[in-house]
């Protein structure tokens, strides 16, 4: 049985690294299928990236609805446990696993379906670009089931506590995806080069294994929980809390992937069809996806302290956890500010060929321009995680959504009635070229404004939940930051708890 790691006691810092770790690794082998494949295609060239970056978006959109499953059981088995109720625990776990095979199974026929619209909606003007994609998403609808099922089974250990296992399987599976892929592009003995249908096939081949080896696991000591069964008759009971707390964290994800769609293909309007500016954002994505990732990799580990603490009733400890992530991912955006701002050239040539410098150019203006929001997208991240922990997903969501569509106006207003105000980066680019930063600004503009706001929702929430009782530091500061009536309700008007302080908390919902 796999060991499950009590949170509720002991230090704080060490246990959410060492749950943070294992989850950042298994997010960067995650996101490693990608830059791998991104990396060796941007040798075979920039079109063939942008047919791969626009199959990925899909591949997102259905990454984002799996959040449903995995952020729903990592939550309801970690506040299961924190309440030491195993057989809850369990019954979240078959469930889970359940809902998620049956949505990834939807999800890929969907896409297999309706592939050519899919692609047309880029309106993208290279044959190429549109006929490679279309063999690319099809490839990859195949191993979506899998895919996402793996992400839900990752989320099942992490509820557990247990975050190693998920990372040394799918890194299992990234050492095959590596193996194939150079093999499977660019051709070896009686292997014929395939380009991008090669990268799909070695992408497939990876997830089919890692799923493979996930039920090996779950079928001998390494099983979360002890559960036998993953697959029964859904219950109605265990479903509810976890779409309840997955699903605002799903409609975040999958509105954000849509946008991004949305955008992309504004940006291709602003750019009159040009297929440089997508091929750059579609490299530009997977190399700012290092820090949203490590990010990411917190906020989870965040979300599975939060969640034991939280059915514990420990909000001392709810509240350390919370500021001690936060100065850590705090830190890491600064890292990664300084990395795309000062040495953008050396990271973005790793993924496209010398021989086209105008495209290099552009994407050391995208990390430039991306490197200014690092540290509020990272603390946007953390509350986020915070925020699941408690079974309060709908602030991040809301915040999440409204920031996301604020994306296209900013894009429209910065790219034609502000240009005048873009710096032009004449040293990089073309004048021509300057309307289409309006929509990387809007991106950057927006991702501060969603951190700073859920920020401060959480301080908010910290000082007014009534049964947190602990001084959060410099309380005094934080309430003054706040609007006047936020203030007064802070300190004047003492906390009334109310069936909603506790109405999105797992254990409420079933039996």
């Amino acid at each position: 049985m796999t060991q499950i790691k009590d949170l509720t006691s002991g230090k704080i810092l060490p246990q959410i690294v060492k749950l943070a770790i294992p989850i950042i690794a298994t997010s960067f082998v995650q996101m490693a299928y990608n830059m791998t494949d991104m990396a060796w295609l941007g040798r075979v060239g920039s079109e063939t990236v942008s047919a791969v970056g626009i199959a990925l978006y899909l591949v997102w959109l259905g990454s984002s609805l799996m959040f449903i499953t995995k952020i729903g059981a990592e939550v309801c088995i970690s506040q299961s446990i924190g309440r030491k109720n195993m057989e809850d625990a369990k019954a979240f776990t078959r469930n889970a696993f359940g809902l998620s095979f049956l949505i990834s199974i939807a999800f890929a026929f969907l896409v297999w379906l309706f592939t050519g619209p899919i692609v047309d909606l880029f309106q993208i003007e290279s044959d190429f670009v549109n006929q490679t994609a279309f063999i690319y998403l099809r490839i990859v609808a195949i191993g979506m089931p899998f895919t996402y099922s793996n992400i839900t089974l990752s989320g099942i250990y992490n509820g557990t506590g247990n975050t190693k296992v998920p990372f040394y399987v799918n890194a299992l599976g990234l050492i095959l995806n590596m193996i194939l892929d150079p093999i499977l592009i660019f051709g070896w003995g009686s292997i014929p080069a395939m380009g991008a249908e090669g990268a799909g096939i070695a992408t497939v081949a990876s997830q089919i294994l890692v799923f493979g080896i996930f039920i090996w696991l779950i079928k001998g000591k390494h099983n979360p929980l002890n559960t036998k069964h993953y697959l029964g008759k859904l219950q109605k009971e265990f479903l509810k809390p976890i779409v309840k707390i997955g699903g605002p964290v799903a409609m975040q994800s999958t509105c954000f992937a849509l946008l991004a769609m949305l955008l992309a293909r504004v940006m291709n309007n602003i750019a009159h069809g040009e297929a440089i500016p997508f091929s750059v954002q579609s490299i530009g994505a997977q190399i700012e996806a290092l820090s949203w990732m490590t990010a990411l990799g917190f906020s989870s580990a965040l979300g599975t302290f939060t969640g034991q603490n939280y059915g514990a009733q420990r909000w001392d400890r709810i509240q350390k956890g919370f500021f001690i992530t936060l100065g850590i991912a705090s830190i890491l955006g600064l890292i990664s500010t300084a990395l795309f701002l000062f040495f953008g050239a050396e990271v973005f040539s790793l993924f496209i060929k010398q021989s086209e410098p105008t495209v290099l150019n552009m994407g050391i203006v995208y990390l430039v321009i991306l490197s200014f929001s690092q540290v509020f997208m990272s603390i946007e991240i953390t509350a986020t995680g915070a925020f699941n922990g408690i079974g309060r997903a709908v602030p991040p969501m809301l915040v999440g959504i409204i920031g996301n569509v604020l994306r296209i106006p900013f894009a429209f207003l910065l790219a034609y009635t502000f240009i005048d105000f873009l710096p032009t980066f004449s040293e990089y680019i073309s004048g021509d070229s300057v309307p289409v930063t309006g929509v990387w600004w809007g991106m950057t503009l927006t991702s501060i404004l969603k951190g700073g706001f859920l920020f401060y929702g959480f301080i908010y929430l910290l000082i007014r939940h009534p049964e947190n009782d602990q001084d959060l530091p410099f309380q005094k500061k934080w309430i003054n930051l706040l609007p006047n009536r936020l203030r007064q309700q802070s300190v004047v008007i003492p906390p009334i708890k109310t069936e909603d302080d506790t109405a999105e908390t797992c254990f409420n919902n079933t039996k």
